[in-house]
């Protein structure tokens, strides 16, 4: 595909281009004798779907910061999904998880071992494409990681905890989800040679539409997504405090907070319905869907001084998208 053909691409385009690019990158490691055995396992959830929200997000913000050659921020966009990627795999075996996607986990097939290993594999790959580029971005990319090795330590901390807050979870969600959306976005613009006002202005746009992102998944992790690969209430089930649990523990009293505070504890597919009962009780679901707004409306807030273009009006729609998948 011809760089200046960039100019008339959709969101499905783009997004079939960062599958081509991920089937070559997996095409080229299996010819090797050294990655073929662990890429041949690692493949498996590479290759499995997803939105591919971020290196989509990393080529329009290239784009949008001024950038002429989508192919000098392809690296970059990679390495975010090989990233995310990685993270996904180790999730999976702290959780336990036996679905990703709609399919069997790594570990569920291959066993902990070869899931650790093929997680540590997919940061490497990762972190080799970000390399290519300056150290501002090598050092973007690094925080990213550190942020998310954070929050997941954060997140541990807080399993089974009905006392955690909301600001205990934004720490959580910052680090293991808005923070690498702000940086695969300020990052593209920095490969684009832009100004920092206008990396600065992807950054907050990234932030806020990943904390809009986690809140909609936690949100249809309780009501139900068939998108979203796995089973209703899986969080519930690992004991993460996602934030409309944490609203309702707050706003509801005496016998309904007790009863929450059974059904959390002693949590089973048999009380989901009751789980969401309470939830609804307490507001819980409107008020997570009115900080989604929030989020989406400050995401575009900071990108409503960057020049028009197709790409900004795709990075609009991606929010507006998020959005809309609670409704």
């Amino acid at each position: 595909m011809e760089a200046e053909k960039l100019e008339s691409m959709t969101l499905d385009s783009i997004k079939n281009l960062i599958e081509d690019s991920i089937e070559e990158l997996v095409l080229e490691k299996m010819s090797s004798h050294l990655d073929k055995p662990v890429m041949s396992i690692a493949s498996e959830v590479l290759l499995g779907g997803g939105k591919r929200y971020r290196p989509i997000l990393a080529i329009l913000s290239y784009k949008v910061a001024g950038g002429n050659n989508y192919r000098e921020a392809l690296d970059l966009a990679l390495s975010s999904e090989l990233v995310h990627t990685a993270t996904l795999v180790h999730d999976d075996v702290y959780d336990q998880s036996k679905m990703r996607r709609g399919k069997p986990t790594i570990h569920s097939t291959y066993g902990t071992s070869h899931a650790i290993i093929s997680g540590d594999y997919l940061f490497a790959l990762g972190f080799e494409l970000a390399a290519k580029y300056d150290e501002r971005v090598v050092g973007k990319v690094r925080d990213s990681c550190a942020g998310i090795a954070s929050g997941e330590i954060l997140q541990f901390e807080h399993i089974h905890d009905l006392n955690t807050s909301p600001e205990d979870y934004y720490k959580i969600i910052d680090g293991k989800t808005a923070g690498p959306f702000a940086s695969g976005c300020s990052s593209a613009a920095m490969v684009a040679g832009s100004r920092e006002e206008i990396s600065d202005a992807l950054w907050g746009y990234g932030i806020e539409l990943g904390r809009a992102f986690q809140l909609v998944d936690d949100i249809l992790d309780l009501l139900g997504d068939e998108l979203m690969g796995k089973p209703r209430g899986t969080d519930v089930h690992e004991g993460k405090m996602t934030l409309p649990i944490i609203y309702a523990l707050t706003m509801l009293h005496g016998a309904d907070r007790d009863q929450l505070r059974d059904v959390l504890t002693n949590f089973g597919d048999d009380r989901l319905h009751e789980l969401v009962e309470l939830l609804e009780q307490a507001g819980s679901f409107e008020y997570a869907k009115l900080l989604v707004s929030n989020h989406v409306e400050r995401a575009l807030d900071h990108i409503k001084e960057l020049p028009d273009s197709e790409e900004k009006e795709m990075l609009t729609e991606i929010a507006l998208i998020s959005e809309s998948r609670t409704n």
